[in-house]
């Protein structure tokens, strides 16, 4: 039982990284700061995505975080992310790793704290 406990609070602590960035990030589209407009540019995106595409990273998140909605909202997650890697290696930033690691981080987590998710994909069989 203590095991369960570990999982969970491991997967929890797993979680709080894409949540926390992925907010924090929607957030800054949301305030439209002229840093993150310059880069918003650079990506080559017209400025009038900025809020919906913030409100959409903090929706992700937030579906992410409850339980009722985490397998769908990792599923969310997943795809922004995607994007956003899509997005950075269209324009050969070599930073594309990091929403890729995000990503992996958001599964880990969810796979961690959920166990109907660890019993629909064991990664191993107890004797």
């Amino acid at each position: 039982m203590a095991e369960g406990r570990i999982d969970v609070w491991a997967g929890r602590a797993a979680s709080a990284l894409p949540v926390f960035l992925m907010v924090m990030s929607g957030g800054m589209k949301l305030a439209g700061s002229p840093e993150i407009v310059k880069n918003w540019a650079t990506f080559g995106y017209p400025r009038d995505t900025l809020v919906p595409i913030g409100v959409t990273e903090i929706a992700c998140a937030l579906l992410y975080v409850f339980p009722r909605t985490a397998v769908l909202g990792a599923i969310l997650v997943t795809g922004y992310l995607g994007g956003a890697v899509a997005t950075h290696v269209r324009i050969s930033q070599p930073v594309w790793f990091a929403p890729a690691l995000l990503g992996v981080l958001a599964w880990l987590g969810l796979f961690l704290r959920d166990a109907r998710l660890r019993a629909l994909l064991p990664l191993r069989r107890d004797p």
